[in-house]
């Protein structure tokens, strides 16, 4: 199996950028800004942890 990347910041922020997307596009999915805060705030430690 591949990895996409040994860097957890970098695919966390990966996954936030493609979950602000789909809020973005599809109006249902609007409750999930807690959700994103949250995984915003674990991508902004890890990154600046070079993890």
């Amino acid at each position: 199996m591949k990895r996409f990347t040994k860097n957890i910041g970098m695919l966390l922020l990966a996954i936030w950028l493609i979950a602000w997307g789909l809020v973005a596009l599809v109006p249902a999915l609007s409750g999930l800004g807690l959700v994103l805060a949250v995984l915003a705030i674990a991508a902004g430690i890890f990154i600046l942890l070079d993890r």
